[in-house]
């Protein structure tokens, strides 16, 4: 028996009955010898990490735009600590952890430069919708290994497609996924927020903090513990932690989200993503090969969007700078 088949015959005998089985998978777009050691979704897992995309992260905003620590969150650490989470409940629940580590470790691989606000930028100067989870969809689809793309599963794209808002994930695996999104963002941006002396651990309202906790630590623990014996079928908290919890996620966005401490410099934000997009709408011919063959196939402004999505924001400044900025003269 191959290893991959031990692998398989282990989830069907260990698994939860809700759980998605690698061997049931509704396989890909493209289809593919199997491996003999690694199911499809540990496959699509590795593939992730070894992609340019899945690099490109720990050069990408979370909250604070290019912060000078070096413990400040990235997109990287972010999606890490997501994958942690939703490893732990997914194991919790016997639920398949390589299928809910897969979507995790992908679910950001389309996010601009200079976090949300990069993708309200691209957003208002398209004329179709941008919307980072699509990216990262068409990261792994189109854009990735010069436009081959990844060839993932369906189970990951759609767990990818489905982590921020609308439909939800077609498997429990990518609900996990949704949800440990948010707990992490919420805790760990709460975190930064309060290194950067943008708000005090004190200013988190009392009987939140009775309730879930005074910690980082102690909140993450109480949201897990509270998904982990809530959900079957589907994947919740209880009512009332899901009540404080919503309280909370108000509190972060009125205290750091729209702090203009924490934002002073997301308002430059618009001028380097329209300069580089008008830029490239009227030189085409400077863009890399693989998005002028975009250009080619689906136009130039899809092809200019990709291009900027996938900037990490140390390279845009560059760019922009190189284009805009004058240059010393050298004698």
């Amino acid at each position: 028996m191959l290893v991959r088949e031990q692998t398989e015959l282990n989830e069907k005998l260990i698994f939860s009955e809700y759980a998605c089985l690698s061997a049931n998978s509704k396989g890909r777009k493209i289809e593919e010898a199997k491996c003999d050691m690694r199911t499809d979704f540990q496959r699509d897992r590795d593939r992730i990490i070894h992609s340019k995309a899945f690099r490109r992260l720990k050069h990408k905003t979370q909250v604070f735009l290019s912060p000078e620590s070096d413990h400040y969150r990235t997109r990287l650490t972010h999606t890490l600590e997501v994958a942690q989470i939703a490893r732990t409940i997914s194991r919790a629940l016997r639920l398949n952890e390589d299928l809910t580590e897969a979507i995790a470790l992908g679910h950001d691989l389309g996010h601009t430069p200079f976090g949300h606000a990069g993708e309200r930028a691209i957003n208002d100067l398209v004329s179709f919708n941008f919307a980072h989870f699509e990216q990262s969809v068409r990261v792994c689809e189109k854009i990735e290994k010069n436009g081959k793309g990844l060839n993932l599963t369906y189970e990951v794209l759609n767990g990818i497609e489905r982590h921020t808002c609308g439909d939800f994930s077609d498997t429990l695996e990518g609900r996990i996924v949704r949800m440990s999104d948010r707990i992490a963002y919420i805790n760990h941006d709460i975190d930064d927020a309060i290194r950067a002396d943008v708000i005090s651990a004190k200013d988190i309202p009392s009987d939140i903090r009775e309730y879930l906790g005074e910690t980082k630590s102690q909140r993450i623990n109480t949201l897990v513990k509270s998904v982990v014996e809530n959900s079957k079928t589907d994947i919740c908290m209880d009512e009332e932690t899901r009540l404080v919890y919503d309280k909370l996620h108000d509190f972060l966005f009125d205290a750091v989200y729209k702090n203009p401490v924490a934002k002073s410099e997301e308002t430059k934000v618009l001028g380097v993503v329209e300069g580089l997009f008008k830029y490239y709408l009227q030189n085409s011919n400077k863009l890399p090969k693989e998005y002028i063959k975009i250009c080619e196939n689906e136009g130039l402004e899809r092809a200019v969007a990709d291009y900027i999505a996938g900037m990490t924001d140390h390279y845009a400044i560059t760019v922009y700078s190189d284009i805009y900025i004058p240059k010393a003269w050298k004698i």
